[in-house]
């Protein structure tokens, strides 16, 4: 075997000189340790990190049959599988940090690296923001390993390719690319490639770090990718042609490209039949128009355009407004700010905690604000209701970036009224044509124009007529082999 040597970087033949290096390059951290045996007339030195390593690993699979067999050779003793050999301090240190073993013997330049970390695994369950009614009820969890094992169960293909890669200056992260290699684009693949690899940090923290990095355009309030926590759902959008990016240690899976309605789409829409799924697919729809459009609807009919409510609602309306001492803008800004810091409270405390501020916080302010009068009893109900209607989203990121983009939207209603709220919303819309996913169009299929995909994004046909796939991945095989109901001929 042929190594890289230099002065610097490679072993001596004294293990004693080699394990003393690597020590003092960890710092001589107390959580170090190394120990001594004997193999015939050969001298060995185990070395591990202490709180990395399952340590029944390293007396039953190396230290044990060392001593135990001592007529074979290294090589055949060791009974752990995942071992490779290595001369270079880099290459050593590197396991010592992933929860490796390294043995070493007298008169060798070289070590074995030997596979014996410690798994202390959660425990698969279902994600606590992604729930459904039907499907699977399994979710991915904070190890690389097992992830892939939950994706490679649902697409059990010999064309399911899994690429991994290293990321991290300081400490490195194992980071996985998963596609289908008959359906996914290959200039997606060398794409995506090309911006992972473009990749220049300490540390990869989360997906969300790598999202940020990869992204198309950065000052966009609109996520560019589909982040999920279900195996199902990536499977899916992995046999659509979309690309997967996994990360070890974190549960997140990212998925590009994507598009705009795809965040409107949840696994209860396939397992529902058409006309359910349609309709709540329709409805989450609705919800992002009154999460947004809304609160700015409400300040420009107040303040500029009152004629537009009917006569019998005005008199009620305006009872409810004219004894308010500040503009519409900051009576709806005051409630939705509010509306954001019981929300943010409700996350951050513990659980039985946190939904009791949620109920109560909500209930005691609204209408202790209202018996004040400092706002109206319209405000509270239209607040509440865009609160609701931007939960309603199965994106965590997506209702993120709805709450923000209502706030730019009512102050264009309060300078302008409707032409203001006119304007808001053609900007959005321009800002959404123009917007890519991983070079693939964001609005799609509305813009460009695919008649054909819309089979399966504001509503949802009959699984048995969706037999081609969507054109956003550019898929290379672009025709389902499902769906048929070849029963209804015969």
């Amino acid at each position: 075997m042929s190594f890289w040597r230099d002065k610097n970087g490679v072993f001596s033949l004294s293990a004693a000189d080699n394990t003393k290096r690597l020590t003092e390059m960890l710092g001589n951290s107390s959580d170090v340790k190394e120990r001594q045996f004997s193999f015939g007339k050969t001298q060995g030195i185990v070395l591990y990190i202490t709180t990395l390593v399952d340590s029944i690993l390293v007396e039953e699979h190396i230290l044990k049959p060392l001593v135990e067999n001592r007529s074979k050779s290294p090589e055949d003793s060791i009974t752990v599988l995942d071992r490779t050999e290595a001369a270079d301090f880099n290459d050593a240190l590197d396991g010592l940090l992933t929860g490796k073993t390294l043995l070493f013997f007298e008169g060798q330049s070289a070590c074995f690296i030997c596979g014996t970390e410690r798994t202390a695994l959660r425990t698969i369950m279902e994600p606590q923001n992604e729930k459904i009614v039907r499907g699977a009820h399994d979710g991915f969890v904070e190890n690389l390993n097992t992830n892939i094992f939950l994706l490679r169960r649902r697409v059990e293909s010999k064309e399911l390719v899994v690429e991994f890669m290293e990321k991290g200056k300081r400490v490195k992260k194992q980071i996985a690319i998963v596609y289908e290699k008959k359906i996914a684009n290959p200039e997606l693949i060398k794409e995506l490639k090309r911006r992972m690899e473009s990749i220049n940090t300490e540390m990869i923290y989360s997906a969300g770090h790598i999202e940020q990095l990869i992204e198309d355009s950065s000052l966009s309030p609109f996520p560019q990718f589909l982040v999920t926590e279900r195996p199902d759902r990536a499977a899916a959008n992995i046999m659509e042609g979309r690309i997967a990016i996994l990360n070890d240690g974190t549960p997140t899976v990212i998925l590009a490209p994507t598009t705009f309605f795809a965040f409107y789409q949840s696994p209860d829409d396939y397992t529902s039949r058409m006309w359910a799924g349609s309709f709540y697919r329709l409805l989450r729809l609705l919800g992002f128009f009154i999460a947004f459009l809304l609160p700015a609807l409400y300040i420009a009919v107040v303040a500029y355009h009152p004629e537009v409510i009917p006569g019998d609602l005005i008199v009620q309306m305006k009872g409810s407004v004219e004894n308010i001492p500040y503009p519409p803008l900051v009576e709806a800004l005051f409630m939705e700010l509010t509306i954001e810091l019981i929300r943010e409270a409700g996350i951050r405390l513990p659980s039985p905690i946190g939904q009791t501020i949620g109920v109560v916080g909500g209930l005691v302010i609204g209408q202790s604000v209202v018996s004040a009068g400092l706002v109206s009893n319209l405000t509270v109900i239209v607040v509440a209701l865009t609160a609701i209607a931007a939960y309603v989203v199965p994106s965590t990121e997506m209702g993120m970036s709805i709450r923000l983009i209502r706030f730019p939207v009512m102050v264009a209603a309060s300078l302008f009224g409707f032409y203001g709220l006119v304007f808001a919303m053609m900007v959005l819309a321009i800002h959404l044509c123009k917007l890519n996913s991983l070079n693939t169009p964001y609005f799609a299929p509305f813009a460009p124009l695919r008649w054909k995909d819309l089979k399966d994004t504001v509503i949802r046909r009959s699984v048995w007529k969706q037999k081609t796939r969507p054109s956003d991945s550019m898929p290379l095989d672009k025709t389902k082999e499902d769906g048929s109901r070849e029963w209804v001929k015969e």
